[in-house]
């Protein structure tokens, strides 16, 4: 704004024709755009000072909370001295091992004591299965088997008896070879 004012009164008195009048003016002219550009820098330089004031405000801050967080850590480690705390530690592994194996002690002598039974059972029960898929009905053919001697003479009655007294030495040899698995 002063410099339009000061361009309009250098044109006046250029007009007028006082030379010395212009050049004064012109001399203001260009001091003012001096003044104008250094004015401009100075605010410049006053902007990147309020940045790197803001900055190291900032960071005096971000110290001071590092500070105060390094007292808590020192604070922490002598309530917790690490080598206490390694033998707390073993301790409880220790303590751990033991109950597992407690644990697991117990477990197999319940296992034990509920196996022996079911074990039998299942033994009985596999047994009839397997019999029962081969077609042997092993009630059916022990009673028909003979009890006790039977006393005959004739040699077509013993021959049928043998054979038969054979089968039921067969099966109960299955039998007791599917026991065993």
């Amino acid at each position: 704004m002063e410099e339009k004012k000061l361009v309009a009164e250098i044109k006046s008195t250029a007009k007028t024709g006082n030379e010395a009048a212009t050049r004064i003016l012109a001399r203001q002219l260009v001091r003012l755009r001096q003044q104008i550009t250094n004015l401009q820098g100075s605010r410049a330089q006053i902007r990147g000072v309020a940045t790197h004031t803001q900055a190291l405000y900032a960071s005096t801050s971000i110290s001071t909370g590092m500070k105060g967080a390094t007292k808590a850590m020192v604070a922490m480690n002598k309530q917790m001295a690490p080598a206490k705390q390694v033998k707390v530690i073993k301790e409880f592994q220790k303590q751990s091992a033991q109950l597992d194996m407690t644990i697991e002690m117990m477990s197999e002598s319940i296992d034990e004591t509920l196996d022996k039974d079911e074990a039998e059972e299942e033994t009985e029960e596999l047994t009839n299965q397997v019999l029962d898929e081969i077609g042997v009905d092993i009630a059916s053919q022990l009673s028909s088997a003979p009890k006790g001697r039977i006393a005959s003479r004739n040699t077509e009655n013993v021959a049928a008896p043998r054979s038969e007294s054979q089968d039921v030495e067969d099966l109960e040899k299955r039998l007791a070879s599917l026991r065993r698995i």
